[in-house]
């Protein structure tokens, strides 16, 4: 099937089958391997993208779901020039990564998050990220990564990712 999607603000024309998960074409189509698959259930949000501005698991979701949408997957983060974000850099200033293999999952919904929550507090950061699990960090340094991008001013003006 022919599917046409936004992918982090550029279009992409793909032919894929019709079971073929977004994760799946995201990876192998898009050539886009920031999207990590863990549990291909749906349960730890490793996968997690954005379609049309709102959060979803990328291996729940067939590709031909997607069809017209806007994608954003964690490379849609980055500045054209490599610049990252400023969610990025807070996760790394403040060790919100270990392993990494969650990361791209958690900025994802953490984007989500402080687009719909200016000024976060610490459990509502704990109860928004909970469908996201870390085996490494302890989840400490993601939410205080998470409050430290909130507060950056960027976030203020456009709700991060204003490259």
């Amino acid at each position: 099937m022919k599917v046409e999607l936004t992918v982090n603000g550029e279009r992409v024309r793909l032919d894929v089958e019709p079971r073929r998960t977004l994760a799946d074409a995201l990876r192998e189509d898009c050539g886009l391997t920031g999207t990590h698959l863990g549990c291909e259930h749906g349960v730890c949000g490793a996968c997690t993208v954005l379609v049309d501005d709102e959060p979803a698991r990328a291996c729940l979701m067939f590709a031909v779901q997607a069809d017209g949408a806007s994608v954003t997957t964690v490379e849609g983060l980055e500045s054209p020039d490599g610049q990252l974000d400023p969610l990025q850099e807070a996760f790394v200033a403040h060790h919100g990564l270990q392993c990494g293999f969650c990361t791209p999952g958690m900025l994802i919904s953490a984007l989500h998050l402080l687009r719909t929550h200016r000024d976060p507090s610490r459990e509502t950061i704990r109860a928004e990220m909970s469908g996201n699990i870390c085996r490494c960090t302890g989840y400490a340094g993601i939410v205080d990564a998470i409050q430290a991008a909130a507060a950056h001013p960027c976030s203020r003006e456009s709700g991060l990712s204003a490259h």
